[in-house]
């Protein structure tokens, strides 16, 4: 069982920043993939990034040169850097660890931007 809470999200005006952080409730060093998806309203849940285990890194095309993945193996955390941020990246944003076993899901975090 993995658990996975999300935070840094909130409110920020168009072409700001946020830092979304991911803490896992066990080691990460050995998880095949942690991603971030979002879900805005009446959108299905989208793929946003991913990282692997190590540390190779994929960004849907919308999100190119403005977030980025990382990790921190020995803190056991996931983060997302959130810039450049546009109203249309508001949305609710879900850390993922991609296991052999089973896949695992945060509560997600809102990240709102307004114009």
């Amino acid at each position: 069982q993995v658990r996975l809470v999300e935070s840094g999200g909130g409110l920020v005006q168009a072409g700001g920043s946020l830092r979304l952080s991911c803490a896992a409730s066990v080691s990460i060093a050995s998880i095949n993939a942690l991603a971030w998806y979002r879900q805005a309203p009446g959108n299905q849940r989208e793929l946003v990034a991913g990282i692997g285990r190590l540390g190779s890194t994929n960004y849907t095309d919308s999100v190119k040169g403005r977030f980025t993945i990382s990790r921190d193996n020995a803190k056991n955390t996931v983060y997302l850097q959130l810039n450049s941020l546009k109203p249309e990246d508001t949305a609710v944003y879900y850390c993922a660890a991609l296991t052999k076993l089973d896949n695992y899901w945060g509560q997600g975090t809102q990240v709102t931007v307004s114009s």
